[in-house]
Parts: C-alpha cells; sequence; structure tokens
C-alpha cells in the first residue's frame, strides 16, 4: 500500500506494559506488508533529544524540580519532531513512537502536580500540531508491570527515575492514561495487555490497520496525479 502522507502512531503505558514489544512486533508486520516504518522513542529518537535522555531517566534533573523536568521533556520532544518525525511522516512513512506527549500528560502533570495550563502550553510549542493520528494505551495493573520491568533488566540493575516510585503512583498514572481513552476516545484506544503477547498483538493490529486505510483525500490526490 502507498499513501501520499504518513501516519503517526503513538505507544503509551505504564512502566513494563510491553510498549517495545509490541512496537517491533508491529513494526515487523507492517514491514513485510511493504511499508516503510520508522520506530522511535522518547525522552529521544534525535541526536539532541538523546542528549537530554539520560540526565531525565538517571534522576539527575530530579533535584531541580518537576518544572525544569517537564520543560527538558519539552525540548527533548521539540527537537525530535522537527528531525525525525515530521520528515519521516513527509516522505510518507509509518512513525511509531515509544511514548509521546501523553506521557507527559500523566507523568508531569497528573502525577507531577503541575497546572494544566502550564503542561498544555508546553505541549503546544513541543509537538507544533504534531498530533498522533493513534495513540495505543497499553493497560496493566501496576504491580504487574513492575515486575515485568524488573525482571526485563534483572535484579542487579538499579530502577530508573520513574520505576523507583511507589506503586500507588504507578496505579494512578495507569487511571490517567484509561481517562485519557475516554476524554479522546478517537484518538486514544486501550488495549488489555494483560494476556499473552501473542494476543496483545493481535489486538494491537486489529486496531492499527483501519488507520492505515488511505483516506478519501489522499484518494483524490492519488487520483489527480493519475
Amino acid at each position: 500500500m502507498s499513501t501520499s502522507k504518513g501516519r503517526f502512531i503513538t505507544f503509551e503505558g505504564g512502566e513494563g506494559v510491553g510498549k517495545s514489544t509490541q512496537i517491533n512486533r508491529l513494526a515487523k508486520v507492517l514491514r513485510r506488508r511493504g511499508m516503510d516504518v520508522l520506530v522511535t522513542r522518547e525522552p529521544g529518537g534525535s541526536l539532541g533529544a538523546e542528549a537530554v535522555r539520560h540526565v531525565l531517566l538517571s534522576g539527575a534533573a530530579e533535584e531541580f524540580g518537576i518544572r525544569m523536568e517537564a520543560m527538558l521533556f519539552a525540548a527533548a520532544r521539540s527537537d525530535h519532531v522537527e528531525e525525525v518525525i515530521r520528515p519521516a511522516l513527509a516522505e510518507g512513512a509509518i512513525v511509531l513512537c515509544d511514548r509521546y506527549m501523553d506521557s507527559s500528560r500523566v507523568y508531569q502533570g497528573v502525577t507531577g502536580n503541575l497546572e494544566p495550563q502550564f503542561i498544555v502550553n508546553l505541549e503546544r510549542i513541543a509537538v507544533n500540531s504534531m498530533v498522533p493520528d493513534l495513540t495505543l494505551i497499553l493497560d496493566l495493573p501496576a504491580e504487574a508491570g513492575l515486575r515485568r520491568a524488573k525482571a526485563r533488566v534483572g535484579a542487579n540493575v538499579a530502577p530508573d527515575r520513574f520505576e523507583k516510585e511507589e506503586v500507588a503512583t504507578h496505579e494512578k498514572r495507569r487511571e490517567a492514561f484509561i481517562d485519557l481513552t475516554r476524554s479522546e476516545p478517537e484518538r486514544c484506544k486501550l488495549i488489555n495487555a494483560d494476556q499473552p503477547e501473542d494476543m496483545v498483538a493481535l489486538a494491537v493490529l486489529s486496531t492499527v490497520e483501519p488507520v492505515l486505510e488511505p483516506t478519501e483525500l489522499e484518494d483524490a490526490a492519488r487520483d489527480r496525479k493519475v
């Protein structure tokens, strides 16, 4: 399938829900179908943003407060959007991103207790109109997700800035992600991640496929070219 415009699909959810696994599985399926797929992540994804990633996940910025942390996420996101995501979409690629603006809404906004308007203003500047076509929210009880995350990195590896927080905080984030599916049901779709990996992958693919269909405008543009 060939489209005149790419598609931007983001994956969200708490720690250990399996975002990276499902992104990579989806990317393989879409590439086998002949689609141009870019897999990326946040924080990171571009040279500038990767430079900020270690500062954020190591906790080095934590002492400066949640407001500074949110601003660093926004700066990294802006670079990621302009240097990687927007150019890829302009070329017609399918961009699959591990975390995006909704993580800031939940992590810095809901559990960071930053003022909603501050988060809105940061988001507007950082994404610069680059809103996902579809956001898949992988849902898993917080305790189960944290067990998965710990098993993934190994018992001897220290948890990152966010994994080390209390279970109650992670569960609050889970509820905030679920709330997004209620407030923006057209964009945000809930995927039950508390099931076998293959079943999750099938749910992901069936949710993504309708978004990949060419729109009427794209069909008309293609017809004009012909």
